[in-house]
């Protein structure tokens, strides 16, 4: 089993519940178990700021699958969904599932970055990571937790039902 980390954000149609359709969706792709959720997070945008706020969470995922396979499952949880892949790359979305680690894998594809390419600079990736796996390190060696605390938090906030 490789140990993954997924991030799960979304702004539109109900980001909560999104958020947590995405979790159940997730438990269910074969050869997999989630392993543990972080809270959910309320964040500002990144990028343009005339689109609503986002609800952010990282999983822990053990899977037998791929690096690729996983992509392709997130994928297709993320089309069930109703996203549709645009242009603008911070726009507003239903459901943005990303890997951020897999294994101790370094990855770059066409289709895949791994570790993810912007994990360092956003804190609405940093700080739920951090929460559920504070003694994680980055390939290149840096501390999670450390990268988190090092970020302005931009009002990001534990979100509370």
């Amino acid at each position: 089993m490789i140990t993954t980390y997924i991030a799960l954000g979304s702004n539109l149609s109900d980001p909560v519940s999104q958020v947590r359709q995405a979790v159940i969706a997730i438990k269910s792709i074969s050869q997999s178990c989630i392993k543990q959720v972080s809270s959910l997070y309320f964040s500002r945008p990144m990028g343009p700021q005339d689109q609503p706020d986002y609800i952010n969470a990282v999983l822990v995922l053990e899977t037998e699958l791929s690096a690729l396979e996983l992509l392709d499952a997130l994928q297709a949880i993320e089309n069930k969904a109703g996203r549709v892949r645009k242009d603008n790359r911070w726009g507003a979305r239903i459901l943005d599932l990303d890997i951020l680690f897999y294994g101790d894998d370094v990855i770059k594809t066409e289709r895949l970055t791994v570790p993810h390419y912007g994990l360092k600079l956003r804190e609405f990736v940093l700080t739920p990571l951090a929460e559920i796996a504070p003694d994680l390190r980055h390939p290149d060696g840096e501390r999670i937790i450390e990268l988190s605390q090092g970020l302005d938090q931009n009002d990001l906030k534990v979100y509370k039902d």
